[in-house]
Parts: C-alpha cells; sequence; structure tokens
C-alpha cells in the first residue's frame, strides 16, 4: 500500500507543470489580465490643487481602471477624497462594473481646504480597506495596493502612519505633482523606493504614469500565451487559468488532463426567470443561451436529459426530462418557450424543481446526476433559503446565473458550489457564462480508471508477498547450512 502511495504521489506531482509567465511579451500582445486586487486610490483635492487639475487626476484614475480586470471576483475599486477632511468617494463593494465605476470617479468634486495626507491615509487603512467597505479577507491571493496623489507638503504626520498602513500588508505607491516634498513621498511609499514614487511637473504629464499601473496590475493571459498544459482547453480566469474538457469528457482530479465519459446518465433542468423586469428582447438572449449550454452537452437517451421550468409570479413546466433525446428537439421547444412577464417568485420555482421536475413522475431517472441551472435577473419576491438548502440536502448540483439587478448573496445561496454562481451586469454578456459553464456529465468515478488501480494494487501486493516467500526460503536456508 505505501508503495502504490509513493507511485501515485509521483504521478500527481508530474502532472503538475510549472507554469512561466512572459509578461513582456503578453503585454506586447495585449494580452494582458490584471490580478485580483483591493485597490484604493487616495487623491488630494486640496486648495492648491485648481478644478481643472482636479479633472486631470480623474482623467489619469480612469485610464488606469480601464485597464483593470473590474468585478466582485477580480479587481474591486475605491476613492478616498481629501483635503482638510477625508470623504469616502467609492467603497470597494460600491461598483461591481466598470462603467458604472468609471462615472462614479467622474463625478467626484474636489475639497478645497488644508493637506491631512496622514488622516487620509489612516482613513483609507481603518475604513476603506475594511471588510465592511467592500476589502476581501487578507490573503496571499488578493493584492491590496493604494495610490495616493499628491501636490503639497501634508499638515500632519505622515511617517508613522504610513508604516502601520505598510504594516497591515497594503502596497502604497506615491505620486508627488508640482511643489510636493519629495522627502514626504519616500516617508509614504512601500519599497523599493524607485518602484513606488513617481513625481511630474505638472498635473498636465500626469496621464504619462498610466502605462506604469497598468503593467503594475498586470499578469499574462496564460491561455493566449500558450503557458498551461491543459490537455484539451483553457480557460482564463483573473490571474491565472482554469483546464477544460471536450463534450464526452470529464476533468481528472489532477486537473489538467481528461477521461472519456462512460454511461454519464444525468439530467439537467433549466429554471427560467420570466418575470417582467427580464423584458421580451433579453427573454430571446436567454434563449439562446440556453440553447448555447444545450450544445455542450452529451445529449442521447442513455446520458443527458434537457428539462425546462420558466417562472415568474406562477411556475410552468415547459417541457419535462426524457421528453425530448437528441439537441434538435430541445432547442425547437427552447425557441417556442413564450414570456410570462410577471413577478419573481424564485423560492417557489426552486421548490417545484425538487419536487416535480426531479421526480420519477416527471421522467427525472434513479441513480442519474441531477444538475439545476437557475437564471434570474432580480431580487426573489419570495424566501428560497429552504428550497435551496432542500435541494443541496437531496445532492443536487445547482448552478445560480444572475444578471442586472439579482443579488449575489441569494446566487450563493443557491449554488452548491462556490464556483457554481455567475453575475453579469448586461444580458448580453451571459454568452460568456455560457462558455464558462462546465457542466460534467460523467459518473464520479471512472469505473476503467477504478479498475486499472485495483489490478496494479493486487501485482504490488502479490509481488511483495512472493518476495516476502523467498526471504523466508532464504533464511531457514542459511540457518540450515
Amino acid at each position: 500500500m505505501a508503495l502504490l502511495g509513493f507511485v501515485m504521489l509521483l504521478c500527481i506531482l508530474g502532472a503538475q507543470a510549472t507554469v512561466d509567465l512572459r509578461h513582456a511579451a503578453a503585454m506586447a500582445a495585449g494580452l494582458c489580465k490584471t490580478k485580483p486586487t483591493d485597490l484604493v486610490f487616495i487623491i488630494d483635492s486640496s486648495r492648491s490643487v485648481r478644478p481643472s487639475e482636479f479633472e486631470q487626476v480623474k482623467v489619469f484614475l480612469n485610464k488606469i481602471i480601464e485597464g483593470l480586470d473590474v468585478g466582485p471576483d477580480a479587481t474591486r475599486v475605491g476613492v478616498v477624497n481629501y483635503a482638510s477632511r477625508v470623504k469616502n468617494e467609492v467603497s470597494l463593494k460600491s461598483y461591481k462594473t466598470k462603467p458604472a465605476l468609471i462615472k462614479a470617479v467622474s463625478k467626484i468634486e474636489p475639497l478645497s481646504s488644508g493637506t491631512m495626507t496622514g488622516l487620509a491615509i489612516q482613513f483609507a487603512m481603518n475604513v476603506a480597506f475594511s471588510e465592511a467597505e467592500g476589502a476581501r479577507v487578507k490573503s496571499s491571493d488578493i493584492s491590496k495596493v493604494a495610490i495616493i496623489v499628491t501636490d503639497g507638503r501634508p499638515q500632519d504626520n505622515v511617517r508613522d502612519i504610513a508604516a502601520k498602513a505598510r504594516e497591515s500588508g497594503i502596497e502604497i505607491y506615491a505620486i508627488g505633482v508640482g511643489r510636493v516634498d519629495m522627502n514626504t513621498l519616500k516617508q509614504i511609499a512601500s519599497e523599493p523606493l524607485e518602484e513606488h514614487t513617481d513625481y511630474v511637473e505638472s498635473y498636465g504629464f500626469i496621464e504619462k504614469l498610466t502605462q506604469k499601473f497598468q503593467e503594475a496590475f498586470c499578469v499574462s493571459d496564460l491561455c493566449a500565451t500558450g503557458d498551461h498544459d491543459c490537455e484539451h482547453t483553457c480557460v482564463s480566469v483573473p490571474g491565472s487559468f482554469k483546464c477544460a474538457c471536450r463534450e464526452g469528457y470529464t476533468l481528472k482530479e489532477d486537473g489538467r488532463s481528461c477521461s472519456e465519459c462512460s454511461d454519464a446518465a444525468t439530467d439537467v433542468v433549466f429554471v427560467i426567470d420570466g418575470s417582467k423586469s427580464v423584458r421580451p428582447e433579453n427573454f430571446e438572449l436567454v434563449k439562446k443561451w440556453i440553447n448555447q449550454i444545450v450544445d455542450k452537452l452529451d445529449v442521447s437517451e442513455r446520458n443527458t436529459h434537457v428539462g425546462l421550468v420558466q417562472y415568474s409570479s406562477a411556475v410552468k413546466q415547459e417541457f419535462p426530462l426524457g421528453k425530448f433525446n437528441n439537441k434538435k428537439d430541445i432547442k425547437d421547444a427552447v425557441k417556442k418557450m413564450l414570456y410570462m412577464e410577471r413577478g419573481t417568485m424564485t423560492g417557489q420555482a426552486i421548490n417545484f424543481l425538487v419536487d416535480k421536475s426531479f421526480s420519477s413522475g416527471q421522467g427525472a431517472r434513479p441513480g442519474a446526476t441531477k444538475v439545476g441551472i437557475v437564471f434570474t435577473d432580480g431580487r426573489s419576491q419570495d424566501y428560497i433559503g429552504d428550497a435551496a438548502r432542500k435541494a443541496k440536502q437531496n445532492g443536487y448540483k445547482m448552478y445560480a446565473v444572475g444578471v442586472g439587478n439579482a443579488v449575489e448573496d441569494e446566487l450563493k445561496e443557491i449554488a452548491s458550489e462556490p464556483e457554481h454562481y455567475f453575475y453579469t451586469a448586461d444580458f448580453k454578456a451571459i454568452n460568456e457564462i455560457g462558455k464558462k459553464l462546465q457542466i460534467n456529465t460523467c459518473p464520479a468515478e471512472d469505473p476503467c480508471e477504478c479498475q486499472s488501480l485495483m489490478k496494479f494494487q493486487k501485482k504490488v501486493e502479490e509481488a511483495l508477498q512472493a518476495l516476502t516467500k523467498k526471504y523466508i526460503l532464504f533464511s531457514m536456508f542459511v540457518s540450515n547450512s
């Protein structure tokens, strides 16, 4: 058994290739993504900063933001505005999309009083980077970064408070403009100082620093550069990648290689929000999205069956599991689905899924893997907790997809795994979610792989027994001679 474990360990270690991040080449090819980061801008709007200059600072901020992957699981952005007092203009939790964030930054007004830079850094450390304002729990996977822009000498002490901020895990960049005190910048910034301090003669030149910060947050798109070892398909995620498999295959435990499906009985039911907030034109996009996912499934009488439920104030089963056993018939039925256009009773819809759609009377097969895909564009008008809990207790694999005004806490509650919920602000972006959504239609354990492992284990045990017998015979021979 020890030998078997050692061999398996060697196999696992051998499957994990070292990734080389070709950073410069990726930047040149435009293949850059940004690391997941909690980023807070701290901007000086004291009397010495003219209104036109403050506008240039906002343009600079927005140009940096343009190069970021803004999102709840990617880069979150906050803005602290300061003079004699400090104002939290944008919290890290405020905006989940780039356009809304840029619009909010553009509306910030100068405070036009003194220059309390130390107070601003302390506020950022205690408030802006707090979990209450949207910062994530401290982790090696999430960077904490502050970028300070100032044009004058502070009226308070910055050395000690900046040191505390850095010790708390915040990486600080200090940008000085015009008559700024260079020693102050050095007291604020993280090491190495040459990378974390910048100076420009006037606000008219601040935009030239944009590229530096875009590169500072850049990490290569490993899928696009080919720096991965996925057997079939590479899927980019912020700061990294995941491997996926072609239709008819499932991802092995090594996270890289794929095995062919065998007798993959899976019942998949779509639960689709047809409330009035969706709007007819978007409902058509949702139908195309369903068919995009159907195209990826191994639909057949033996393997994957598909059902469809639409809900609003009521729940309607469009077609049950097993009614159609080929993709063309399913896609035709989806296209014919009529928009209900009423309320949003998501809890009621999930209860219907559990009690009706996945029952044997409605075509569900005993022993088949059960997969529910819930799509919604708004807050549920009823309680979803009990229904979501019941689905998970029954062992169903639940996916939750939200658009627009969907509530992420509700999506997380519905999803059976953290990676099974998706959100986008725009209906036109749901095709990207369709590409990422990987429904494993293979058995939890590959019988062939298991059988091979058992054979290997038996051979090892037989070999050990034979060696033991030989050793005993040899010992007897030596002792008798």
